[in-house]
């Protein structure tokens, strides 16, 4: 793969790749870990100037809708949203829009392992301060359940742990029925990767979608999988 096809995937896959190394030859440990990633993001988040930039996207408003807004395929119904790795909320406020749009509504929650990009969030959204939690996903028991899980990526857990993540959603942070809807990330277009590694681990994929990215061998993906 090409530096720039890996750079269109990830643009920080550099210093990823140095953190997941550090993590696999024992050089950092899980707790870590989380913070070599934290220490990565976060800064760059709360040092940006508009609230897209806060949540770690570098395009303009139309950008960010036509980047984010594919999760609203997996919403079928009125519910309530936890997104996992909220950031400053802009995409709480943004898809509780959009769904209305569509004519549904919506009730957005957040969560994040950092207490101080939260802090932002609950200055941001001063009116959803009770809506936000710190907590790491793979360990967080809720005070509730939720309608719809919203997960970005499974690169918020070492890789090891991430089917762990993932089960942990599923049974203990969607309600019964509920749904988790992975993504929009960037992928290449050869194949449906991470759908597949969410099959291989016994997963089924109730639907997804994929619209157009402006490198020619990546694309948008985003899919769900129905809790029981």
């Amino acid at each position: 793969m090409t530096d720039d096809i890996r750079t269109a995937l990830n643009g920080g896959w550099r210093k990823v790749e140095d953190i997941n190394f550090s993590l696999a030859t024992g050089k950092i440990d899980e707790t870590g870990w989380y913070a070599a990633m934290e220490a990565l993001c976060i800064p760059k988040y709360l040092a940006a100037n508009n609230p897209r930039a806060q949540s770690g996207h570098s395009g303009d408003q139309d950008e960010w809708e036509r980047a984010r807004s594919l999760l609203l395929d997996g919403i079928n119904r009125d519910g309530t949203l936890l997104d996992i790795g909220c950031a400053n909320g802009h995409l709480m406020e943004t898809c509780q829009l959009w769904a209305r749009e569509r004519g549904l509504r919506i009730e957005p929650f957040g969560l994040d392992i950092s207490r101080d990009i939260v802090g932002l969030a609950v200055r941001r959204l001063p009116h959803w301060k009770d809506r936000f939690w710190v907590a790491n996903a793979l360990e967080w028991e809720p005070p509730r359940r939720f309608d719809f899980v919203h997960l970005q990526n499974i690169d918020y857990v070492p890789e090891g742990r991430r089917r762990d993540l993932v089960l942990h959603l599923l049974t203990r942070v969607c309600a019964p029925n509920g749904r988790l809807i992975v993504g929009p990330f960037n992928e290449l277009k050869s194949g449906p990767a991470l759908e597949n590694t969410f099959r291989n681990w016994g997963f089924e994929v109730a639907g997804q979608g994929q619209p157009a990215h402006r490198h020619p061998e990546v694309e948008y993906r985003a899919f769900w999988v129905d809790a029981q």
